[in-house]
């Protein structure tokens, strides 16, 4: 008999020690603005108890209409979502606390609070209260080192790989692009006032217009070469600054050669021949940059 109870015992130690460890891995408790057994939100001011009775105990509760913190918004895994249910009788209100996580397991129920008063408003307050004692119980202490994460790297590195894979098409399309440009035949005679232009004119009138298009890529280039941006190298990829010295542009390293995506911006570098170019959105109209870079 005495090793039953032995057994019991050791088991409930272990039950408790590692609903403790649960609660400590999460940072924030999120409280609902409405239970469901109630007809309105804070019914018998239960919400705002709710949130009040787990800050006594050092969570951090936060009602789900808050402004939530931005370590919250990149990882709801940090948090619990708390519920009370109700399991009250004919002569008896009874509560307990449900915490789940983002995976919508639970990680912690209450024992069951009760009370026989028979006004709902003091009869929920004691019940809820009483409930709490199991939470109040797990001596909670949040442990930061074993916070419970969204692996950022995997997330990031998938998209990054999902960005790279759009940037290899683009980078492919514009390629084609150019090679059409390229190989297009010049169309050698057209009728102009009822006058055939000989093959011969109209080469001559491509020529000059390329002669043009060299010359303006020229001045092009040489007011680049004003703004030449220097590569220096930091965790990940490179800044880019100029002559001032002022940072520019941060880019990062992506998966592909002398492709990079730029920091804090809807932008992305690459190399197409012998240029670098600054692709990116305007107005949702994408937009092409030629930068001079010297790594």
């Amino acid at each position: 008999m005495k090793k039953t109870v032995l057994i019991l015992l050791a088991i409930v130690a272990l039950t408790s020690v590692s609903a403790q460890q649960s609660l400590n891995d999460y940072k924030y408790v999120i409280v609902p603005n409405k239970f469901e057994f109630l007809k309105e939100a804070d019914e018998y001011r239960l919400n705002a108890l709710t949130q009040y009775l787990f800050e006594k105990y050092n969570f951090e509760a936060l009602m789900e209409d808050e402004t939530l913190p931005s370590d919250y918004g990149k990882n709801n895994c940090l948090a619990l979502k708390a519920d009370v249910l109700d399991e009250s009788t004919m002569f008896k209100t009874k509560l307990l606390i449900q915490l789940k996580n983002c995976k919508n397991e639970i990680i912690h129920t209450s024992s069951l609070g009760e009370s026989r008063e028979k006004n709902y408003k003091v009869a929920y307050n004691q019940a809820l209260r009483s409930a709490f004692a199991s939470i109040e119980a797990a001596n909670y202490s949040y442990n930061f080192k074993n916070a419970v994460v969204v692996n950022d790297e995997v997330k990031e590195v998938n998209n990054e790989a999902a960005e790279i894979e759009i940037l290899k098409e683009e980078i492919k399309i514009l390629k084609e692009e150019k090679e059409a440009v390229i190989k297009q035949p010049v169309e050698f005679k057209e009728v102009v006032d009822n006058e055939e232009v000989t093959e011969q004119e109209e080469v001559g009138e491509v020529s000059e217009v390329a002669k043009e298009t060299v010359a303006v890529s020229t001045i092009s280039e040489i007011k680049q070469n004003l703004d030449v941006l220097y590569a220096q190298k930091i965790q990940n990829g490179y800044q880019l600054v100029n002559k001032t010295p002022e940072v520019l542009y941060k880019i990062k390293e992506t998966g592909m050669s002398n492709v990079y995506l730029v920091e804090g911006e809807n932008a992305i570098l690459y190399k197409l021949d012998a240029n670098w170019i600054l692709e990116y959105y305007q107005n949702q109209k994408l937009q092409t940059k030629i930068i001079h870079i010297k790594f």
